[in-house]
């Protein structure tokens, strides 16, 4: 630990960990049922089917498993003694070949797929059969960084949402695909784009903005589901964006900052926050005891030129909590102040029960950060518990980019990228996928060109240097890493946990696999035709347990681009 100082299953009771993380997502045990749902009549996605995904053995309700985002999938059917029989049970191409990011969404027995440019499936789950198909007509304007991504829609009463490269947000009737209503959420021409699956609960349509890159003001906003009526905006970057001129990093680290000359130049150009950035990349954790919304936001702009945006530029690469019903400021915490490294909060938070520093069981938040450690914090306050082991290495933190380049790790890409984590709640681990990409910082004194791309210089990989990626396992009550599992090329796309002791991640050169969650051990692989790089998930139809995935590759690490999606289940089943 490194401490701060100031088929018809159910699974047992799993200590009191698990038990109080059921209690905060509304499942205590694991129902895998043939035919229904004990939360619903399946006819349509009801709020009570949502609070209650972490114990619902059938569905993939929520891009992360669950309102507290654990990915902890509860069936056991798959597990170590019978993995290795795993096999194809129907796969599916999309007439989009190009990178796949998407989580299969799965409501009785139907599956929700998007893919790149925002095309919508729905495809029967059992056979792989398409149901219907959206194809989202673009504005004529579309900026958007590191890919045309779109990572998934989210099922709500007899609608699914999807939010779009041209900024807009997209309800669709969910059992013919039709088009109920559209809204735009911001200016496509100033940099604004969505590639996120939004979050939805109580009736309100949460979203984030994509943009960091292109010097937007960033938000969370929240929109009526039944109408697109905007209720609320929380803007990411506040104006008042100085905060308290922080020179160290949420590990104790200097960052090289020279404090009188930002504040010189705070005090003459004044707070920079109309173009400060502060995208939000990924889902929303929600706390529904308490009505709380946590999420992590990304890099300031411009990413690398931090001269013409002096502070700390919150809320820019933190962990930030607002209140469900208003949007309104509740807690903190930054893990970089003043970031010229691009190494922005991206992979989606999780709230599980956490052991703090004196032994005491806590409602808590972790966060794998780009920079390469798991951070533990408390939900009640954001305050910083503890930070993990270094996942990757840690070499000539925190140099200041130069006009010729200055050589740091973890690169601009990770550390964890914006890939989602998971846990097991019956061992205290999460998991994590990493990337170890040697680059050199490169700044450049560039003014703001108006929605057009603005890194401030470029982050350029050393070819000269190997390049490859980590399966991580942390224990979040300590913070020492459990097991590592170096995989060849560095790791993008998300990972799954199951209560069969198994976690499921895929790798660009398109090999998908099965680890022991205790060991790390390989248990099973299968080879896909494409980069298996985004987060699998997991079902039940009839009594039969899939495990799925999207076969896509990958714009930004440039992994061979695939069309498919894979569903695989056990042999004989």
């Amino acid at each position: 630990m490194i401490p701060l100082k100031k088929n018809t299953t159910l699974i047992a009771s799993i200590g009191m960990s698990a038990a109080l993380l059921a209690g905060m997502t509304g499942g205590a045990v694991a129902e895998e049922v043939k035919k229904a749902t004990l939360f619903g009549d399946m006819q349509k996605v009801t709020q009570d089917m949502l609070d209650h995904a972490a114990g619902d053995g059938n569905n993939f309700l929520h891009t992360n498993g669950n309102y507290a985002q654990t990915r902890y999938y509860p069936a056991q059917q798959i597990n170590r003694e019978n993995v290795h029989d795993l096999v194809k049970a129907w796969s599916f191409n999309t007439e989009v070949v190009e990178t796949m990011e998407t989580t299969p969404i799965v409501v009785n027995g139907t599956m929700y797929i998007t893919t790149a440019f925002n095309h919508v499936h729905a495809l029967d789950a059992a056979t792989g059969k398409e149901k219907w198909h959206y194809k989202h007509k673009m504005g004529p304007i579309t900026t958007y960084c590191c890919g045309p991504n779109n990572r998934g829609v989210f099922p709500y009463e007899d609608m699914v949402y999807m939010g779009t490269l041209d900024a807009k947000l997209v309800a669709l009737n969910a059992k013919t695909g039709k088009k109920v209503w559209e809204v735009q959420i911001a200016e496509p021409e100033l940099g604004y784009s969505e590639t996120m699956a939004p979050t939805v609960v109580d009736g309100k349509v949460l979203i984030g903005t994509n943009g960091g890159e292109y010097g937007i003001r960033g938000f969370v906003k929240a929109f009526d589901a039944k109408t697109g009526k905007l209720l609320w905006t929380f803007h990411t970057i506040p104006e008042n964006s100085a905060g308290v001129w922080n020179e160290y990093d949420a590990t104790g680290r200097w960052m090289h900052r020279d404090i009188k000359a930002e504040k010189a130049a705070y005090a003459k150009n004044g707070d920079p926050y109309k173009t400060l950035g502060g995208g939000v990349w990924q889902n929303m954790a929600i706390d529904r005891d308490n009505g709380r919304v946590y999420f992590v936001v990304g890099n300031p702009s411009p990413d690398l030129y931090g001269a013409i945006r002096p502070g700390d530029n919150l809320y820019t690469d933190s962990l930030v909590a607002v209140d469900l019903e208003t949007g309104n400021y509740i807690c903190h915490f930054q893990y970089i102040a003043h970031d010229v490294w691009d190494l922005d909060a991206v992979s989606p938070p999780i709230l599980t029960t956490v052991m703090d520093n004196d032994g005491n069981m806590v409602k808590g938040v972790l966060h794998g950060g780009k920079t390469g450690y798991v951070y533990v914090h408390r939900a009640s306050d954001c305050s910083l518990i503890r930070y993990s082991e270094p996942m990757v290495s840690q070499e000539n933190r925190w140099v200041l980019p130069t006009p010729e380049g200055a050589r740091m790790l973890p690169g601009a890409n990770g550390g964890v990228e914006w890939s989602p984590m998971a846990i097991d709640p019956t061992q205290n681990l999460v998991y994590a996928i990493n990337l170890h990409q040697p680059m050199t910082y490169h700044v450049s004194e560039d003014p703001y060109p108006g929605g057009k791309l603005w890194l401030g210089g470029a982050f350029k990989v050393i070819q000269t240097e190997e390049q490859w990626g980590n399966v991580s396992a942390v224990n979040y009550n300590t913070g020492k890493i459990r097991w590592k599992v170096k995989t060849p090329q560095p790791m993008i796309g998300g990972i799954l946990a199951t209560a069969g002791g198994l976690v499921f991640t895929g790798e660009g050169n398109g090999r998908f696999r099965a680890y022991n969650s205790t060991s790390g051990e390989v248990m099973w692989q299968y080879q896909a035709k494409a980069g298996v790089n985004a987060p699998p998930a997991s079902y039940n139809v009839d009594g039969t347990q899939y495990i799925v995935v999207a076969a896509g590759g990958n714009t930004q690490l440039d992994y061979k681009r695939g069309n498919e999606i894979i569903a695989f289940k056990l042999k004989g089943r």
